[in-house]
């Protein structure tokens, strides 16, 4: 079918409706999020389904679900937007004749550890790109980054993601956090540091799946030999650290959020032996997908920022938090 010969059949605003209504699984919401009547909505949807000749949505009296025909639409429809998004920034670079926009995806903890370091110096060199942050699991942030509802998300390495790429940013160490009452304390100063293989016989609170970071503490664990037993598991590691610190068992850290201040429950914090583990963190984007002036620079201001960050603690410092 051609749309060109068609005139106006299927506007860009009746996609843009469609999507609202799917994300929703409602009118009412879809409509307030439109900033549009509920009338107007529901016309514009049959319009374009009597113009499809199929319904793309059944619907009852408190939600909407999309029908097989919808549900392709919808994937269909994803990709015209986006493709759309990515011209208008592309023509936006060229003429530059307004201010650039980037929005952000971000691991939560992680990124309330590094954020507050990359932002402020993003703002102050580029004051007219306007960042939008959006924070998700690890899982989440691939899809979002692959479907196009981020420009860049802050990921850590592997990638489940294969339509995935990246730049790296920085390689992180990993701790372990033992109770301050542990055995393993008092080997704070231990040459070396602790090795993986001590860490059999004990009990590990870790995060729940979806986070990427669980991923790289269980594979660690099994690299080294054995499967950790796992007793407490949590969505924020920052829950699990209080949980060690109570006593509740150990875990793995990522060195930044090891090392921010906590004013009660702190764990005690022991690097580990060489070859001391570490995780990738990198920014992530679609392959293929064009990346606006505003997402270079945000990525080129993060490599910068980071690497002065790095400096700082290594001047201050290798030791980890007690």
């Amino acid at each position: 079918m051609n749309l060109i010969t068609k005139g106006d059949y299927m506007e860009l605003r009746q996609l843009q409706y469609t999507l609202q209504i799917a994300e929703e699984k409602n009118f009412s919401r879809a409509a307030e999020k439109l900033h549009i009547a509920q009338p107007s909505l529901s016309q514009q949807l049959s319009k374009l389904e009597q113009e499809l000749g199929v319904k793309l949505f059944h619907r009852n009296t408190s939600s909407v679900e999309l029908t097989h025909a919808g549900a392709s639409f919808i994937s269909h429809a994803r990709k015209i937007m986006d493709a759309v998004e990515q011209l208008h920034q592309e023509m936006d670079d060229i003429s530059q004749l307004r201010a650039g926009r980037v929005i952000i995806g971000s691991m939560p903890i992680t990124g309330s550890h590094l954020l507050p370091y990359v932002l402020p110096a993003f703002k102050e060199a580029y004051p007219e790109i306007r960042v939008t942050l959006l924070e998700d699991t690890s899982l989440n942030l691939e899809k979002l980054t692959a479907g196009g509802g981020t420009d860049l998300s802050l990921l850590s390495l592997p990638l489940q993601e294969p339509t995935l790429t990246y730049e790296t940013i920085c390689e992180e160490k990993i701790d372990l956090a033992v109770p301050p009452n542990h055995p393993l304390a008092k080997l704070k100063a231990q040459p070396g540091g602790i090795k993986l293989e001590q860490l059999r016989d004990e009990s590990f609170i870790v995060l729940k799946k979806g986070q990427g970071f669980r991923k790289i503490a269980l594979d660690l664990c099994r690299d080294a030999g054995f499967e950790p037993q796992i007793v407490f598991e949590s969505n924020n590691i920052e829950t699990v650290q209080s949980l060690v610190a109570a006593g509740m068992g150990i875990t793995l850290v990522p060195r930044f959020i090891a090392r921010a201040e906590r004013s009660e429950l702190i764990p005690v914090y022991l690097p580990l032996a060489s070859p001391v583990p570490s995780r990738t963190l990198v920014i992530a984007y679609r392959k293929g997908r064009y990346l606006s002036k505003a997402a270079e620079a945000f990525i080129e201001t993060f490599k910068l920022t980071m690497k002065e960050h790095l400096r700082d603690e290594d001047e201050n410092g290798n030791g980890t938090q007690g």
